[in-house]
């Protein structure tokens, strides 16, 4: 759609919701970022919410590559769709606002759209397609930060933390995904999500 006809249909709109879906493998641009599936235009009165729906897996392959370098080892990449997908699923429940779930900042954990997708980032999370971390039967929220002192500064008073630079230091040693999770998130598990994806 034409940026144009998009501004023109959203001020002639009596409806607070705008609804876009685009074709099996199109994308929604909207201010220069390209965005997979559904996306909403949600009036909040001082203007035009944008929220995207999609698939999980293909929300954690896009936060994978926002949130770390695509050319990093593959096995922190993979601790990294793990630890992504854990923290979205938790605010399935708890979500960031009545209207969507999760914000795209760093205040929740980064997402980009298709432009932070990469070959690397769409394969770790389907090696790990489904996986989550939990303990004791629940779901681990599953917080990270890029450095161990920038996640012990902001996460220390809740517990467990990933260091996503030491997540790499790690992989780059020959640890594999499961071993940089466990040595991060003490006495969670890997658990497998029954999902229409998997």
């Amino acid at each position: 759609m034409q940026k144009r006809a998009l501004e023109r249909l959203l001020s002639e709109r009596r409806s607070n919701l705008v609804t876009c879906q685009s074709g099996q493998n199109g994308a929604i641009v909207v201010n220069e970022s390209s965005y997979p599936e559904t996306v909403y235009f949600l009036n909040r009165g001082r203007g035009w919410l944008v929220i995207n729906q999609l698939s999980l897996e293909r929300y954690v392959a896009s936060v994978v590559g926002a949130e770390m370098p695509s050319h990093w080892n593959p096995e922190a990449l993979k601790a990294q769709a793990v630890a992504a997908r854990s923290y979205a699923l938790v605010h399935l429940v708890r979500p960031a606002d009545s209207d969507f779930n999760l914000g795209d900042t760093t205040r929740w954990q980064a997402y980009g759209g298709l432009k932070s997708q990469s070959a690397s980032t769409a394969a770790a999370a389907k090696a790990t397609q489904g996986l989550v971390l939990s303990f004791q039967g629940g779901l681990v929220e599953s917080l990270y930060a890029s450095t161990s002192e920038i996640a012990a500064e902001a996460h220390s008073h809740l517990g467990a933390s990933m260091s996503q630079h030491g997540a790499q230091d790690l992989a780059m040693k020959g640890l594999k995904f499961n071993e940089i999770l466990g040595r991060y998130y003490v006495g969670a598990s890997l658990a497998r999500l029954k999902t229409n994806e998997n």
